[in-house]
């Protein structure tokens, strides 16, 4: 088990006062140097602080007095004009300006994602700030988000991991509403909406894991070995988000093999008119076809001078220590640490559906449709030690064996918050200032 090491965090100050050896002179001399440190501070930009991880020395520059830089990047490799990649950067140790809230007095918090509450010790990934290469993201400030939310509704798409998004994404804004009576939070079934009263904002979260209408879309039972989708349907799942201002879909860990021999099944037709034909099909395939019903659905139906629309990169998991030099039988478990190495990718992390995603919605670009995509995979992939492992709620009680062998039972797909899905709704943020 590794043992954390706390970061030990030096602040460079200036001097302060000139001792005159004449001691008459002596509280003239100090009232000056005071001065002229003061004025000589007001004019600095940073302050440096070394900090010590391990064998790691990493530098975090903080803007004095925090200004908010320019609204001017992007998340998409490669997308001319724009100043800086988002997407490309490092993590960097800041105990100063992280967590932006806590995840024990955030009343909206989910037990499967509330880590320290359930007896994680070691908080240091509640600290880790992305730092893009060439620029900086813009400051969160939840009260210009409401301002934005403003008589609007935001609604995240997909499976328990856009809702791991969308609770961090309510804890960041909630804690600006310290009135509880100007806050709710609505369960109706495979929708849970957050309302922000005074601004008349929503912000909901729908379950809808393989997007069109399948077998798993009931949101507490729908652990099924052989997942059926239907090719042709999803109006049942449209009319939740069709009015919504701004949707953030995510719908990758749904289309993932767990087993190697892992297939699944699309339906065509329908029982009631006796045309119903199952085809059985690999998982890659039916990501293809719920992508591009999804996005014919887009294109036919969505205001382009209304809604904004957002997909959420690939979230990687963690449950193969080798990726990273460990042991595969520890999975995440312990890991207290990101990966360090610049530019790492896990082998097992699957960037090609992604790349299917952007060129289905690139299709609705001749429409006037832009569907952004949030990249936030390479980020999430350096964090080994953000999941909850076992520090989480257990809905069904343990067995012998797994209570012997905790890594058997570690959650390393979810996140813990405060954490990683933290800088997701940055991005999101910094998209919604700079356009909207």
């Amino acid at each position: 088990m590794k043992t954390e090491t706390t970061p030990k965090v030096m602040v460079l100050h200036a001097p302060v006062g000139v001792r005159s050896i004449v001691s008459s002179l002596v509280a003239f001399f100090i009232v000056a140097s005071s001065v002229t440190f003061l004025l000589d501070r007001g004019q600095e930009a940073q302050v440096q602080m070394a900090v010590e991880h391990g064998r790691q020395e990493m530098e975090v520059k903080l803007e004095a007095g925090l200004q908010e830089p320019a609204m001017r990047g992007t998340t998409d490799a490669g997308d001319a004009g724009e100043e800086c990649n988002w997407s490309r950067g490092r993590w960097v140790y800041d105990n100063m300006s992280r967590p932006l809230y806590s995840g024990l007095k955030c009343a909206f918090i989910f037990p499967e994602v509330a880590c320290d509450k359930y007896g994680r010790k070691d908080v240091m990934y509640q600290h880790w700030r992305w730092q893009p290469h060439a620029c900086d993201l813009p400051r969160f400030d939840a009260t210009k988000l409401l301002e934005k939310l403003r008589n609007k509704r935001l609604i995240f798409v997909g499976d328990s991991v856009n809702r791991n998004q969308w609770v961090s994404l309510v804890c960041m804004v909630e804690a600006s509403i310290p009135d509880d009576r100007l806050k709710m939070r609505i369960f109706n079934g495979s929708l849970i909406s957050f309302k922000a009263l005074e601004y008349n904002a929503t912000i909901d979260f729908y379950w809808s894991p393989l997007l069109v209408e399948s077998n798993s879309d009931n949101p507490i039972i729908h652990r099924v070995e052989y997942r059926i989708i239907r090719a042709d349907r999803i109006e049942r799942h449209a009319n939740v988000w069709k009015d919504a201002d701004i949707i953030v879909f995510n719908s990758y860990l749904w289309w993932r093999k767990q087993k190697d021999d892992m297939r699944m099944k699309v339906m065509y037709g329908s029982f009631e008119d006796g045309d119903a034909r199952l085809d059985e099909m690999e998982m890659i395939d039916g990501f293809e076809i719920a992508l591009k019903k999804l996005t014919e659905w887009l294109g036919e139906n969505i205001d382009k001078n209304k809604t904004r629309i957002f997909f959420a990169g690939s979230s990687p998991t963690h449950s193969w220590a080798s990726d990273w030099g460990g042991e595969d039988s520890n999975k995440c478990l312990n890991e207290t640490e990101p990966i360090y190495k610049t530019g790492y990718k896990a082998a097992t992390t699957d960037y090609s559906l992604m790349a299917k995603a952007k060129s289905y919605f690139k299709t609705l670009e001749p429409k006037g449709i832009h569907v952004q995509i949030l990249n936030i995979t390479e980020l999430s992939d350096y964090r080994k030690d953000g999941h909850p492992t076992v520090f989480r709620r257990q809905f069904v009680p343990l067995t012998k064996k797994q209570i012997a062998n905790p890594a058997s039972y570690a959650d390393c797909t979810h996140w813990c918050l405060p954490g990683v899905p933290d800088v997701w709704n940055e991005f999101l943020y910094g998209y919604l200032m700079n356009t909207m």
